[in-house]
C-alpha cells in the first residue's frame, strides 16, 4: 500500500532533481555559445555566411598564437586555412539526399554585441535546386554541448529558421512548402525550446516560485492554507516577468534598445542570484511580483539575442515576434504547472523549507555566481 508520507518523499526527491539538474552540471556554467549560419539556395547552389566566436575558435584550435590574449588579424589570417577545414568538417548541406560540397571563398571579421566573430563566407554546389534539403551541423558539441547554430535559410524569398544543437544536430525542410501558420508554428517552437533549454531563466523563475506555497510567519517559513493564495501569488509573479519580458524582446528585437550581450548574460545572472538570496533573506517578501517585473527587463534581452540571431521575416515581422513569445509563454507555464502541485504537496514538511527552498536556493546562488563571473569577465572557469 502506497501511503502519503512515500508520496511525499517521491514528491520531494522530484522537486530536488530538477534544482539538481538545472542548477549544478558544470558546462551549463559559462555564457551561451552560438554561431550564425545564412544559407540562400538558388539554382545555381548554395550561397552562405557563417559567423563563428573566435573565442570557441581560439579555445578550439588555439589562434593565439603568442597567448597575450589578444587575436590579431595576422595571427587569424595565419589559422585562415585550420579555420575553413576545422569548420566545414563539422557542416553536412545535401539536397533530396546528395551532398552539396562546400568551399570558402571568403574569411572576414565582424563585430557582435558579444565579441568578435570569424565570418566565413563559402559557396556549394548542389547540381540541382532541391526539394528537400537538409543540414547537418557538429560544430563545438564535443566541446560545448549547450552550444547552438542558429541557422537562417533563404530560398525564393521565403526565410525558414532552425536551431541547431547537440540534441537536434540534423535538420530537414521542405522547400516551397512555408506558409503563414508553418512559420508561426516554427517561431512558436523556438520560443518553447529557448525557455526550456535557458537554464539561467528557468532557474531565476523557479527562485521566485519556491516560497509561492508558504508564508512567513514570526521570521519563519510555514506551509500556506489555501491554494488560492498560492495560485495568485504565482499568478501575479508569472504575468509580471511575461509582461516585462515581452517589453524588451519587442524593443531589442526591433532594434529600439540593443544593450551589450555581456551586460545582459552578466545581469541575468545577477538577477538570479538576488532571487535566490530573497528566500535565505526575505527583503522582498511580499512583492516578489516586482522583482520578476525588474529583472524580467533584463531577461527579455536575453530572449531577443537567439530571435534576432534567427532572424526576423520582414514581411511576417509580428507574426514572428508574436509566435516566439508565445512559445516562451507555453514553456513557462508548462514548467510552473509541473512545480506548483509538486510543490503544494509537499509544502508543510520540513525538508522543503530546508532543503528545496533554503538548500535549493543556496545551490542556485553557487551557481549563479559561477555564472556571473564567467559572463562578466569573459571567462571558461568550467567546461
Amino acid at each position: 500500500m502506497v501511503t502519503a508520507g512515500f508520496l511525499s518523499m517521491r514528491v520531494l526527491r522530484a522537486l530536488v532533481l530538477l534544482f539538481v539538474l538545472l542548477a549544478v552540471p558544470p558546462a551549463l556554467a559559462h555564457k551561451p555559445s552560438d554561431s550564425y549560419l545564412s544559407l540562400e539556395v538558388d539554382d545555381h547552389g548554395i550561397q552562405g555566411q557563417w559567423d563563428i566566436a573566435l573565442r570557441d575558435l581560439d579555445y578550439a584550435i588555439s589562434l593565439d598564437d603568442d597567448q597575450d590574449g589578444a587575436i590579431t588579424w595576422g595571427e587569424l589570417r595565419a589559422h585562415h586555412a585550420d579555420i575553413a577545414a576545422y569548420a566545414l568538417a563539422r557542416l553536412e548541406l545535401s539536397a533530396d539526399g546528395d551532398g552539396c560540397p562546400a568551399r570558402v571563398v571568403a574569411q572576414l571579421v565582424d563585430e557582435h554585441t558579444d565579441g568578435s566573430y570569424a565570418v566565413l563566407r563559402f559557396a556549394a554546389t548542389c547540381g540541382h535546386v532541391p526539394q528537400v534539403f537538409t543540414g547537418s551541423y557538429r560544430l563545438f558539441f564535443d566541446l560545448d554541448p549547450q552550444h547552438r547554430g542558429l541557422l537562417r535559410l533563404q530560398h525564393a524569398g521565403q526565410t525558414r529558421t532552425a536551431i541547431f544543437s547537440d540534441a537536434t544536430p540534423v535538420q530537414q525542410f521542405q522547400l516551397g512548402e512555408t506558409t503563414p501558420l508553418r512559420q508561426f508554428l516554427d517561431y512558436m517552437g523556438h520560443g518553447v525550446r529557448h525557455i526550456w533549454g535557458g537554464f539561467d531563466h528557468l532557474l531565476f523563475l523557479l527562485s521566485l516560485l519556491l516560497p509561492a506555497v508558504l508564508i512567513r510567519v514570526d521570521r519563519a517559513w510555514n506551509g500556506a492554507e489555501r491554494f488560492r493564495d498560492c495560485f495568485r501569488d504565482v499568478f501575479k509573479v508569472v504575468t509580471a516577468f511575461t509582461l516585462a519580458h515581452s517589453i524588451t524582446l519587442s524593443l531589442a528585437v526591433l532594434d529600439v534598445v540593443q544593450p551589450p550581450s555581456r551586460w545582459v548574460e552578466s545581469a541575468i545572472a545577477a538577477s538570479v542570484i538576488v532571487a535566490a538570496l530573497n528566500n535565505l533573506i526575505p527583503l522582498a517578501r511580499n512583492s516578489r511580483w516586482l522583482l520578476a517585473f525588474i529583472f524580467g527587463l533584463i531577461h527579455g534581452f536575453g530572449f531577443a539575442s537567439v530571435l534576432a540571431g534567427l532572424g526576423l521575416p520582414h514581411a511576417a515581422l509580428l507574426s514572428a515576434l508574436v509566435a516566439f513569445n508565445v512559445g516562451v509563454e507555453l514553456g513557462q507555464l508548462a514548467v510552473v504547472a509541473l512545480f506548483l502541485p509538486l510543490a503544494w504537496s509537499v509544502r508543510k514538511r520540513w525538508i522543503y523549507r530546508r532543503g528545496v527552498l533554503a538548500g535549493g536556493s543556496l545551490l542556485v546562488i553557487a551557481t549563479a555566481s559561477v555564472w556571473l563571473i564567467e559572463r562578466a569577465f569573459d571567462l571558461k572557469l568550467l567546461l
